[in-house]
């Protein structure tokens, strides 16, 4: 695979982690369970650094293969930006030491507790690169990200997810299995589209477009995989909204 050359002393996020300005760090490093307003938590600069980060890797990404189409592209993106990731790319850059300064006092067991969440650490990753955008602008930050990320996407290219695998797995946790429908077949076999739809008990949870059979039902999945992280979001606001501003969050 073509890599993209790296300019001598171009920064990563490790690096931007370190300057960045101290309201904007220790927001970067605050859970909302440590704060009595969630606005002054790291969520709000995770949502803003989730669109610098799928843009920056999309901006590299695309001159580099000129021959992938969106398809191929966006999935190659979405497992590079995948939460697992973004988990390992905080470990990397050194999150849990610096979470573990930033705990309010008598938090510690708490930091600790929170570091063996994916989810956590994935969102404190987007929260420093929304943080360094605010910081630093667009171009600096997208180059961190990218020179930080590079590992992960030549993983992605070399080594793409067979996410009916991934989806199986999800919902075997739940006792659930999937089952792929084709919705539709249309064109000459040489230019064929199909329409698979992935179901569970009936009930549709995602439906992908590919020239085949088998690339349809693997975007399928992969919408559907979409579709449960969504739900899972849905049920952690919820559970905060009925338990309280105060209840620590998951």
């Amino acid at each position: 695979m073509p890599r993209r050359s790296r300019p001598e002393g171009e920064e990563s996020l490790r690096e931007l982690l370190g300057q960045l300005p101290e309201e904007l760090r220790a927001q970067a490093l605050t859970h909302a369970s440590w704060v009595e307003h969630r606005a002054e938590s790291y969520e709000r600069l995770a949502f803003l650094g989730d669109v610098v980060l799928s843009l920056a890797v999309s901006t590299d990404l695309f001159p580099r293969f000129e021959s992938y189409g969106a398809g191929r592209l966006t999935k190659v993106r979405a497992q590079a930006v995948s939460g697992a990731s973004c988990a390992r790319i905080a470990l990397g850059i050194g999150v849990p030491e610096k979470l573990r300064e930033a705990a309010p006092e008598g938090e510690g067991r708490s930091a600790d507790m929170l570091l063996d969440s994916e989810r956590v650490l994935a969102s404190i990753c987007e929260a420093i690169i929304g943080a360094a955008y605010l910081a630093f602008g667009f171009e600096r930050t997208a180059a961190a990200v990218v020179r930080s990320f590079a590992g992960e996407v030549e993983d992605a290219l070399k080594h793409p997810v067979d996410y009916k695998s991934v989806l199986q797995e999800r919902l075997a946790r739940r006792a659930e299995v999937v089952v792929y429908r084709i919705d539709s077949e249309q064109g000459p076999a040489h230019d064929r589209s199909c329409v698979a739809v992935a179901e569970v008990d009936g009930q549709e949870l995602g439906r992908g477009e590919g020239k085949t059979k088998k690339g349809a039902e693997q975007e399928a999945a992969l919408q559907a995989l979409d579709a449960l992280d969504r739900d899972l979001r849905l049920d952690v606001e919820l559970d905060h909204h009925e338990a309280g501003p105060d209840a620590p969050r998951r």
